[in-house]
């Protein structure tokens, strides 16, 4: 076996046991800060950005990764981010959300990934590739021959820029808890039990999902792929080699971690006896899939899904990731009006 299915497969596994385990889809914590004003799961995204913001550049500065952060499209982030946002509501959960909820045994992420990786594949190489196109290459915005930083704008090294950054922003965090005086939920029972059969709380889960970030994009860069975590690129390596049946595609370290991470979840909801087909109804079945077209189109646009872009792209200091995941964050908080609170308002 390759050091991309090992790898891959090896960080997809962990990746989708987290997942489950802490209920961790951006999906969720977006609607929920704007809906409910509850920023519990939002924390745990803020948490992993900011381990991950620390870890890479340890990583650059030990020469196991170079920094690679997604360029700066601004009319395709604006555009695709929102696009993408309010497919992801439609969807009923992001793109790591939707694949390890398959895991779980949820058909309506299922459909939602089929469209996902349909869309994706559509808008990479099919009828909607020109539009793509043209977005990327119309905004295309380069500090010289680089995509555009918040290091590389004042010309400082990233290593440091992260480094200085996430310490700070970590300790105004630090600050700003200990004056609301913020407790830290812990879950009951065990540790094998709060493991393996209890929710996961905010502050771990994040934490175990930025670590993995980090190890991911070491093993990502060992196997020839110089990014960490990401989602939507690997379901579209399926569909171009087992679907359209294009000449030597690789199933490779992205492939592998999408495999994982199916494997995870369901390992980790078999354990925990949350595991169970479910089946929502047609009528949700082509809501989930007509949100998953729309992210698969959204996430190839942008350059990223949300993964992609907020996960990985904002420890990476990356300006069009930073506009992604505003965008993404837009788009999702205006279809949740749309669906949720506009309809009551009547």
């Amino acid at each position: 076996m390759t050091i991309a299915v090992i790898s891959g497969l090896f960080i997809g596994i962990l990746f989708g046991f987290a997942l489950q385990r802490g209920r961790f889809c951006m999906n969720s914590a977006i609607r929920d800060l704007a809906l409910l004003q509850d920023n519990t799961l939002m924390k745990a995204v803020g948490i992993a950005v900011l381990v991950q913001m620390f870890g890479f550049p340890l990583l650059s500065w030990a020469g196991l990764i170079t920094p690679s952060p997604k360029p700066l499209f601004w009319g395709a982030n604006l555009v695709g981010g929102i696009v993408f946002g309010i497919g992801m509501v439609l969807a009923g959960g992001c793109a790591s959300g939707v694949t390890y909820r398959v895991g779980e045994g949820v058909v309506a992420a299922l459909s939602a990934v089929i469209g996902l990786a349909a869309a994706g594949t559509i808008t990479a190489m099919g009828f909607l590739k020109p539009v793509m196109s043209y977005l990327q290459t119309n905004t295309k915005i380069m500090v010289g021959e680089a995509s555009p930083t918040l290091a590389n704008i004042f010309g400082l090294p990233y290593e440091i820029t992260a480094l200085v950054l996430s310490l700070v922003l970590g300790a105004i965090w630090l600050f700003v808890a200990m004056k609301n005086k913020e407790e830290v939920e812990a879950s009951e029972g065990s540790l094998t039990q709060r493991i393996f059969v209890k929710g996961w709380t905010w502050l771990p889960t994040g934490i175990v999902i930025g670590i993995i970030g980090i190890l991911a994009y070491w093993s990502s860069a060992s196997a020839g792929r110089n990014y960490s975590l990401a989602i939507t690129s690997g379901w579209i390596t399926f569909v171009k080699k087992y679907i359209v049946g294009v000449p030597d595609t690789k199933i490779g370290w992205d492939a592998w971690l999408i495999v994982g991470i199916i494997l995870g979840a369901l390992v980790a909801s078999l354990i925990a006896g949350e595991f169970k087909i479910r089946w929502p109804g047609w009528k949700t079945i082509l809501q989930t899939l007509g949100g998953g077209l729309l992210m698969g189109f959204g996430a190839v646009t942008s350059a990223g899904c949300n993964v992609t872009h907020i996960l990985s792209g904002l420890p990476l200091l990356s300006f069009g990731s930073l506009l992604g995941s505003i965008s993404i964050a837009l788009g999702a908080w205006l279809m949740a009006y749309l669906i949720f609170v506009r309809p009551n308002q009547a």
